[in-house]
């Protein structure tokens, strides 16, 4: 790869002739527009302009996926292409500039009239460009370290009612979740400051039982505080976590901005868990957006140490095939040149049950294993719920079935019974 160009995918949809919608792209997000200016000399577009490195027609339409004004005044017949266009943006265009690298990749391009689908799929960087930018501060190996949990997924799970509860009510569910033996717990994405449970009061009253539980037992429990909100309120928000003795704070990603995330990495070494609710009015559609690949790279620029990728065979609307591709995207570097690697998060309608699928399709343990109704609803309490997602776990590294498990497991027997209906 070029040492001084970004390379970012497209997936794009067009009735016009595909490479001039390409030079236009790649026009619009450098040094030119629609037409020549005055000062756009041959030697600025050899140095600033970016360049269309590839078009490959994958795939045509007989209509149009996304409404579109401009073409509508054109009157085109069609059919429309879509297309994959890969366009290198020079380095020095940018800069160390996370907010101007989205704004470069992903911004009017959306907008640009000649189109009626526009997708970013994905982003490539030099290693000397990602050098620039802040790297995990804790990391896979470090959510291990912190947690003592050597080896095998991380049990996780959320705090609910997602509100309503007081910061007692809070700290006593807390402390039946870590006597029922969880590696991990969060708050929802909904659950931030509010007013019957602040932060101010939900921390300390939160923290106090995980050290009494750390002393009683020597474990910790990293609990995922959401301190989304304005950057100097995050900035805040964070000290109290540390200062309280807490390992991880959780942020509304989309909702904080690039921005705000890279100044909240840079105030603190606690673990930032990056939620992405939002993302899929981002993904959802075929034709419009971006993909998890070009999404995720923008955020571990920012220096995020866990990464949402929903889950298999979950309540929500990606496919797995999504799921297990994000999940890939974490483990990879975004370059050779260091290990950057952040840990996935599976969540949404996990239980015992969609153990074997996460494990078949993904081939590690490497991640935090979230269940919410999982845990808290199974029919024995939450530390049979806990205990049924382990003994899961250990069936599938073993290389049986559940069932076959479930013979010498009364914790998984009960909830395959109870949620495999």
């Amino acid at each position: 790869m070029s040492s001084d160009r970004i390379f970012a995918r497209y997936l794009v949809e067009t009735p016009l002739d595909p490479a001039k919608v390409a030079e236009v792209m790649a026009g619009e997000q450098s040094c030119g527009t629609f037409t020549r200016v005055a000062g756009e000399t041959d030697d600025l577009r050899a140095r600033a302009r970016a360049t269309v490195e590839r078009i490959e027609t994958v795939a045509t339409a007989s209509t149009p996926s996304l409404p579109n004004a401009w073409l509508a005044r054109h009157a085109p017949s069609g059919p429309w292409r879509q297309v994959l266009v890969d366009v290198a943006y020079p380095v020095a265009n940018i800069g160390a500039n996370l907010s101007t690298l989205a704004a470069t990749v992903a911004g009017n391009l959306y907008d640009l009239g000649e189109v009626t689908g526009m997708r970013l799929e994905t982003l490539s960087l030099p290693a000397d460009y990602r050098a620039q930018f802040e790297l995990p501060q804790v990391g896979i190996a470090g959510t291990r370290r912190i947690t003592g949990v050597d080896q095998g997924a991380l049990v996780g799970t959320i705090i609910k009612p997602n509100v309503g509860f007081s910061a007692a009510q809070t700290a006593e569910l807390v402390a039946t979740l870590c006597a029922a033996g969880v590696d991990f717990i969060k708050d929802d994405e909904v659950c931030a400051n509010p007013v019957h449970a602040p932060l101010a009061e939900r921390v300390p009253a939160v923290m106090a039982v995980v050290r009494a539980h750390q002393e009683r037992t020597g474990k910790h429990v990293m609990v995922a505080f959401n301190i989304t909100d304005e950057t100097d309120a995050m900035k805040r928000h964070a000290d109290l976590v540390q200062r309280e003795g807490g390992s991880c704070v959780m942020a509304s990603i989309n909702w904080c901005g690039y921005s705000g995330m890279q100044t909240l990495r840079r105030h603190t070494p606690l673990a930032l868990h990056a939620h992405r609710n939002g993302f899929g009015a981002l993904s959802r559609h075929p034709m419009l957006g971006m993909g998890f690949q070009a999404y995720q790279t923008l955020w571990r620029l920012a220096g995020v140490d866990h990464m949402h990728v929903h889950g298999l065979q979950g309540k929500f609307a990606q496919a797995d095939a999504e799921v297990i591709s994000s999940a890939h995207d974490c483990y990879t570097p975004l370059t050779q040149a260091v290990d950057d690697r952040v840990m996935p998060a599976f969540s949404s309608g996990q239980w015992a049950g969609t153990v074997p699928a996460t494990w078949d399709a993904i081939g590690s343990d490497d991640l935090l294993f979230m269940s919410g109704g999982g845990i808290l609803a199974h029919p024995d309490g939450p530390a049979a719920g806990v205990t049924s997602i382990r003994q899961a776990w250990q069936a599938v590294r073993a290389g049986q079935t559940l069932a076959d498990y479930a013979r010498q497991a009364p914790e998984l027997a009960s909830a395959l019974k109870f949620f495999g209906k």
